[in-house]
Parts: C-alpha cells; sequence; structure tokens
C-alpha cells in the first residue's frame, strides 16, 4: 500500500490502486518556473548525459534508453516511473497540473531498468493499462481533487495517438470450443456444451456476441478492457471454461502409446559412458562457452563476461583449464571424461558437432606405502591402455598412427585414432611447454574424438548385438619375434602386416619389449612381440612353423627388418 503523503498525491496513488491508472501531479508554478514561462509538456527519449533528480531525492543521470516527460524540453519526470523532486507538490501548492498518460510497456521497462529504478506506476505500466479507460480514471481523480482540495479547473489538453478501435472481434468456431473443451457431465450422460451456456459464459465477460452463421460461428467483440489479453479464439476457449467451472468438465486420457524406448544413438551413447566409467574415468561437464581466441569461433555479441564470449571449438581446452584448477585446489590431476557439442563458422554459415573428450593422468592407485609414499605417475602405455580397454568393451578396434598437428600435444607422444580406416580422433601426452606453463604433471595424456564416427561404427547391426564365440578347449601354441625396424615405423603398421602374413590361425599379438640404446643401429629400435596361435586341435611344431615363416618374409620383404630371433 502507497503510505498518506498529502491530499493531492494521496488522490493520483487511490487511483492507480482504483481504476489501475497512474497518474502524476505537478507543482503548477514550480513547472513554469523550471520552464521559463508558458509550460508544453512532452514525452522524448534522453539525451545520455541529462540529469534529474527524482522524488526519492536521487539524482540520476539518464542514458539513450531513458523515457522522460519535460516542459519546454527541460525534463521534469521519469515517464511512467517517478515524478522530479523539482516540481512535486507540497504544502503550500496552489496551481497543480494533472498529468495522465498512456506509455508503450516496453519503453516503460527499459526505462526504469536504465535507471535500476521500479516503482508501483511503473510495475502497472509494464503490465499494460486499460487503453479505454483513461478518460475515466482522470475525471474520477479530477472530482476527487476538487471534492477534498478544492479549488476549479482552468484548463486542459489532450493529444490522443490510440487506435480509432479499441475493440476487437475474433471468430470463434462452436465445433473448436467443443474439440478443446471436451464433454459435460449431465446425470449419467455426457454432452458437448450447449450454445447457449457458451452465449452465457461471454457475455458475463461483458463481450458482444454475434448469433451463429451457417458455420457455427460466431463474431465476438472483446471489451476494451480485455483489449491485452483476449486476443485468439484458444483466449476465448479459456475464457468458457473458466467461466463454466473446470471441474465440470470430463476427465479423459489419452490413448494408449507405444512404450518408450530409447534410441540406437542413446544406447551408444550409454554404452560408451558405462565402459569409459568403468576404466575410471568420471564424466565432467563444462560450460560451452571459452575465450574468444581462435578465428573461427562463434562469437556471442552480448556476453555475460568477456573471458567467456566465444562458443568452443574443442573439448581439450577445457579439460586443460579444469586439469589445472583441479591441481591448484590440492585435488590431484583429473582422469576425466565429456560429451559436448562444438560450434565453428566458416564461409558457408554455423556448424555444430558433438565430441568426446577426456584427460588422464597421475597415479591412480593406494596404499603407496610400498613404495615409501613415492607417487608413480601414469606412462603413455597404461594411458593408451586404458583407452583401448575401455573401446574393447564396446567392440570397437582403434588403431593409432603417429600425429604431430596437435601443437598442444608432446609431438613424440601423439596419435592419431583410426577405425576401418577413418580418422576418429587424437590421443596424446600434454606438450611440455604447455604442461609447465599450465603447471600440469608432463604425465598427462588427452584425447579427442568425433562422436557422429563412434556412432556410425557402434550403430551397425554387428556392433550392437553381441555374438558370441566358442571357447576352445585346446591349448594354445605361442611365439616371440624380435627385430629390428626404423623407429619411423609404426607398432599398427607391423601388427596389421603380421596379422595378414599369419592369417586366421592368429588370434593374439602382444607387443612386450622395447629397447633403444647400446648395440642398436642408430635410427632404429628393437621389439619384441609374442603371437598366440589356436584352433579347434592341438596345434604342432610343423602347424606353427610355416605360418611364423610368412610373417618373417612379409616383416623383410615390406620394411626391410632385421630378424633377431
Amino acid at each position: 500500500m502507497c503510505a498518506p503523503i498529502n491530499n493531492v498525491v494521496d488522490v493520483t496513488n487511490y487511483i492507480m490502486l482504483e481504476w489501475g491508472q497512474p497518474l502524476h501531479a505537478f507543482d503548477g508554478d514550480r513547472l513554469r518556473q523550471v520552464a521559463g514561462g508558458d509550460i508544453t509538456l512532452s514525452v522524448r527519449t534522453a539525451t545520455a548525459g541529462e540529469t534529474l533528480t527524482t522524488l526519492d531525492g536521487q539524482a540520476r543521470t539518464a542514458t539513450n534508453q531513458t523515457l522522460l516527460i519535460t516542459a519546454n524540453d527541460k525534463p521534469v519526470a521519469l515517464a511512467g516511473v517517478m515524478g522530479g523532486a523539482e516540481t512535486e507538490v507540497h504544502d503550500g501548492t496552489v496551481n497543480l497540473v494533472l498529468e495522465a498518460a498512456l506509455f508503450d510497456a516496453a519503453a516503460i521497462r527499459r526505462s526504469g531498468r536504465s535507471q535500476g529504478l521500479r516503482s508501483e506506476a511503473s510495475a502497472r505500466f509494464e503490465r499494460g493499462v486499460n487503453l479505454a479507460e483513461l478518460e475515466v480514471a482522470a475525471g474520477r481523480a479530477i472530482a476527487l481533487i476538487l471534492e477534498l482540495a478544492g479549488g476549479t479547473v482552468t484548463g486542459s489538453a489532450f493529444h490522443d495517438v490510440r487506435p480509432a478501435e479499441l475493440t476487437r472481434t475474433i471468430d470463434l468456431r462452436y465445433e473448436r470450443v467443443c474439440q478443446v473443451l471436451g464433454y459435460v457431465e449431465e446425470g449419467d450422460d455426457l454432452r458437448d456444451l450447449k450454445t447457449e451456456e457458451i452465449e452465457l459464459c461471454l457475455k458475463s465477460l461483458n463481450c458482444g456476441m454475434s448469433t451463429l452463421d451457417a458455420k457455427q460461428t460466431w463474431q465476438v467483440t472483446v471489451p476494451p478492457y480485455r483489449y491485452r489479453d483476449l486476443e485468439r479464439e484458444i483466449d476465448l476457449i479459456e475464457e468458457v471454461a473458466r467461466r463454466y467451472g473446470y471441474d465440470n468438465f470430463c476427465d479423459t486420457l489419452p490413448d494408449k502409446s507405444e512404450m518408450g524406448y530409447l534410441s540406437l544413438e542413446q544406447s551408444a551413447l550409454r554404452r560408451i559412458r558405462e565402459a569409459l566409467r568403468g576404466v575410471g574415468l568420471t564424466e565432467l561437464v563444462q560450460y560451452s562457452l571459452g575465450k574468444p581466441v581462435y578465428p573461427n569461433q562463434v562469437v556471442l555479441s552480448n556476453p555475460l563476461f568477456a573471458e567467456y564470449s566465444a562458443l568452443r571449438l574443442d573439448l581439450i581446452d577445457g579439460l586443460i583449464e579444469a586439469c589445472q584448477y583441479n591441481l591448484e585446489q590440492g585435488n590431484g590431476t583429473l582422469n576425466g571424461f565429456e560429451i559436448g557439442h562444438l560450434f565453428c563458422q566458416d564461409d558457408e554459415g554455423f556448424l555444430e558437432t558433438e565430441s568426446l573428450a577426456g584427460v588422464m593422468g597421475g597415479d591412480g592407485s593406494r596404499g603407496r606405502w610400498q613404495r615409501g609414499g613415492k607417487v608413480q605417475p601414469m606412462s603413455w602405455y597404461e594411458a593408451k591402455g586404458l583407452l583401448e580397454t575401455a573401446f574393447d568393451r564396446v567392440s570397437l578396434k582403434m588403431e593409432f598412427q603417429p600425429d604431430r598437428r596437435d601443437p598442444r600435444l608432446h609431438p613424440g607422444r601423439s596419435a592419431s585414432l583410426w577405425i576401418s580406416g577413418e580418422r576418429l580422433g587424437t590421443f596424446g601426452q600434454i606438450h611440455p611447454e604447455l604442461g609447465q606453463a599450465k603447471g600440469i604433471p608432463d604425465e598427462t595424456y588427452f584425447f579427442e574424438m568425433d562422436v557422429d564416427m563412434l556412432l556410425k561404427y557402434l550403430t551397425e547391426g554387428a556392433a550392437m548385438v553381441p555374438v558370441f564365440e566358442n571357447y576352445s578347449t585346446f591349448p594354445a601354441s605361442d611365439r616371440d619375434i624380435a627385430f629390428y625396424v626404423p623407429t619411423s615405423t609404426s607398432v599398427a603398421e607391423l601388427e596389421r602386416a603380421m596379422k595378414k602374413a599369419a592369417g586366421p590361425l592368429l588370434t593374439s599379438i602382444e607387443l612386450f619389449d622395447e629397447y633403444k640404446g647400446d648395440r642398436v643401429p642408430e635410427g632404429q629400435r628393437s621389439l619384441a612381440f609374442r603371437l598366440v596361435y589356436r584352433t579347434d586341435r592341438t596345434l604342432k611344431d610343423e602347424d606353427v612353423e610355416p605360418v611364423m615363416q610368412k610373417v618373417r618374409d612379409a616383416l623383410v620383404d615390406r620394411f626391410r627388418v632385421d630378424l633377431r630371433s
């Protein structure tokens, strides 16, 4: 409630509460003094830097969104929000100027927000006032002022820019009313609403209604005071339901629908999440916003913070920041993964994709008393093994190829990930310089891969349905092979060549030793593999040796290896 001030101001407040129409009274003599003579009131947008002291005693600096009431172009009030202190009504006021106006809701909202000010008057203008009853409210205020404060009306000025018609006509279909609201109960029977019941509901709201035409349609004339909220046919139907009583309509349940299920893509993503959690990674959720660093980023025009003003291009940058923050909080190296959307723009427009990325590192073991409490960092092969284990669980066989394209990763310890000859993503150790700059240990590893590519292979029939293979009841036969090979030759290439040469008899290949140093030719390394053979019978040497010779020949012919065994 508004506190009593004086009889004139109390009248304007009373009218605002009674009719919902804010009014403002100026001291006429003070207004004339500010204007410098005869008064011409107008409304305009402020020029940035103009000042006005409002009724609350605050000196306010206007912006180009502030709406002002002016007297001879001099600010005297914040339009629709609060009057000015220089022209306020006081105990010695003799002459009054009463202002009654209508303002655009959005303009008043912007104006009040530009000043950080909201009043009882602006709250009503922001919601919208009755366009048709401005004169009624002003006349009521004048009558109360004359009754309570005395005086006579000496003049008035009126400027009207309202629409010529303050009523609206809406077509209302009887069939549509029955379709939306359904049946009503009458004893033990169900029936549609009667036309006279619909007419009674709307006429009680002072809506004008024509008789039904051949198309069973009324023309409903909306009263001026409901001009803002009765705009469509569905608004009228809602009023019919409200007036008739919601509880009088029958409850109907929708038809039985198909049971819910997960799409193939959703099922595949759940399998990926379960596999990554199974190897000890925690799912992370980060903001999609980051710093505007790259030229093809999508930059927001109105960001909340300048440092978070662009949509992310990849997930690894965010994981590096998260890892750094985790370490700064004393929580150790982060081990987690994230599935999120990426955004970029090019000459053809905007592009949105989905990506999977993760970070691994630190010492995940517990009970280090056997090592004297020393931390044992994760090696590159351990991190690679965790990633392979996770994707083995979803029956995906990835290949690793040397790759130096990502400057954030160690050039000698990074690889691209491939599935069936298609590039899936990147895996590698953090670059030492970047790790030092961010305070991240060298033994920290990142990966990122394309989710669409993953889903392409995970949603194939063979990948979705596990296929059981019989276990052999016969023992396996294993052979070791060691050789010198140029360091530029990848293990993946060697394994592919050996599998192709050995054929179906070979069940697994494992690299168990790598050596560089003394007695190893320069530019080469010594590798040792264990090849396991198995079939549906006991294998003899004469079964395995010919296959091993094919493997040796293939390695020598293709890679020029120097065999040691």
